[in-house]
């Protein structure tokens, strides 16, 4: 298929899975952690338009919940049918990870969604907040393990093979590795701040068709907060993440800069633009800022780091591709930042709720946090290449040895499936957000007894005694 061999085809299989699935635990987390914020809000201040929006919100959520759960069973069964030898090689590792993912987090989450998202008027606001608070603590500890997971393998420790498989001597190394605690904040603030866009591009989708209302007003302003808080910090983050991989990983630090040679004791330009050409060796039509990658990349004025000639070519990642994907995160997270601080600008006055310019940027950004989340995980795991375990097990033999016809009949079966299953799913969510928050939602049912606001019996009783027409009363006029 297209001069493409079995290996090829098994990730590209793969990473279309995960870029499917991981776009719903980004949200899931985040609007998790949202509806918990919404709740809290509305049990502390009693005002109607953080109820409004938890319920508005909370329908959305159990859509896209459901739609990560499927997505990632069909990547778990991956494990055992494309990558067969990696499970016997790391199986005793990933698989228990893996495990206690399930046994914890998803129990949580299982255990106290139906109360989440069908308990508002069936008990009592502690335990309905106590079960919201649950199921966000329970997308938290899932992302937990699933990085524990992924990170062992950019940075394995804690192990020893024995008889060629990887067996676990000390758990806790296994996994607090040395990449894990990075990773695991990064990708959480990823997921907030891709809601936050989300969440506050919906509220401009509605202002700009003139639907303004208490609620789409304060859903845009928690969210331009949340960006102009966490923007700045993702950024800090970043930096931290990414020396920690200069450590443990230089050659991907040297491939997503183009970087292929030191010259002397000269110090790093950044290549902000450039082509990264693998055969030739080179990074053709680039376009340097003299110094700053050294500061950026080593904190000093002229320090230095590995580059990728430094490697054999067998070992070296394809840096054509991360040098741009790790651009696109870039450079969107600065967008990002910037958004906030226009936000902050525009909350003088009613400006951040009147300004259309503001509005159609923060529309257009909606996805934007999504796309630097995928962009951030192509730079990670393609940068990991060629190597499934850094440093233990290469790609090439982790595969399962299945022919070239039968992978691409199976690639072929998932795009169409997913793009028809997953495709009606996002376009149902995306329905339910052009819909809004309705004003009202959520309120007690009426208990009825006498003097009290009760439920119509029949469906005329729901209208005003005197507008009830007497039997052969002939109707008023209307002219």
């Amino acid at each position: 298929m297209f001069g493409l061999t079995a290996l090829d085809l098994a990730r590209i299989q793969f990473g279309f899975t995960v870029s499917f699935h991981i776009i719903f635990p980004a949200i899931t987390i985040g609007m998790a952690a949202y509806l918990a914020v919404l709740e809290g809000c509305w049990l502390r201040t009693q005002r109607p338009v953080y109820r409004d929006l938890y319920h508005f919100w909370s329908k959305i959520f159990a859509v896209n919940f459901g739609m990560g759960v499927v997505s990632g069973l069909v990547m778990a069964y991956q494990f055992g049918t494309n990558w067969s030898f990696f499970s016997e090689f790391a199986g005793s590792i990933t698989g228990p990870l893996l495990t206690y993912e399930v046994l914890t987090a998803f129990f949580l989450e299982a255990g106290f969604l139906g109360v989440m998202l069908f308990g508002w008027n069936r008990v009592g606001p502690g335990l309905h907040f106590f079960a919201t608070v649950m199921v966000a603590l329970g997308t938290l500890i899932s992302a937990t393990w699933i990085l524990a997971s992924n990170s062992w393998m950019q940075t394995p420790q804690g192990y020893e093979i024995i008889a060629g498989r990887v067996v676990p001597t000390d758990w806790f190394k296994v996994i607090f590795n040395p990449s894990f605690p990075y990773r695991l904040v990064h990708m959480s603030v990823a997921a907030f701040l891709a809601t936050a866009l989300f969440v506050g591009a919906s509220a401009a989708w509605h202002l700009l068709r003139g639907r303004d209302n208490p609620a789409i007003r304060k859903m845009l302003s928690m969210a331009m907060w949340m960006l102009l808080i966490v923007a700045p910090i993702q950024a800090v983050i970043g930096d931290m993440h990414g020396l920690n991989t200069l450590e443990h990983q230089p050659a991907k630090i040297a491939a997503l800069e183009g970087h292929w040679e030191n010259k002397g004791e000269e110090a790093l330009p950044l290549i902000v633009f450039g082509w990264p050409d693998m055969k030739r060796e080179e990074t053709r039509f680039a376009v340097e800022i003299p110094r700053l990658g050294s500061l950026i990349l080593t904190h000093t004025w002229d320090g230095q780091i590995p580059g990728l000639k430094e490697f054999a070519p067998e070992d070296r990642p394809n840096s054509t591709i991360i040098f741009w994907s790790f651009r696109v995160m870039v450079g969107l997270g600065v967008l990002m930042i910037l958004l906030g601080i226009w936000s902050l600008i525009l909350r003088r006055g009613d400006g951040l709720f009147r300004s259309r310019a503001f509005l159609r940027a923060a529309l257009w950004m909606g996805p934007a946090g999504l796309i630097a989340l995928l962009a951030g995980w192509y730079t990670t795991e393609i940068g990991r290449q060629p190597w499934v375990v850094y440093g233990l097990q290469r790609t090439a033999d982790a595969v399962s040895p299945h022919g070239t016809p039968e992978l691409a009949v199976m690639l072929v079966l998932f795009v169409v499936a997913y793009f028809f299953v997953f495709g009606v799913g996002i376009a149902y969510m995306m329905r339910l957000v052009r819909k809004g928050p309705v004003i009202g939602e959520g309120k007690p049912e009426p208990e009825g007894g006498p003097g009290r606001e009760h439920t119509p019996a029949r469906p005329l009783s729901a209208v005003g005694d005197d507008e009830v027409l007497a039997p052969n009363q002939p109707a008023p006029s209307r002219s």
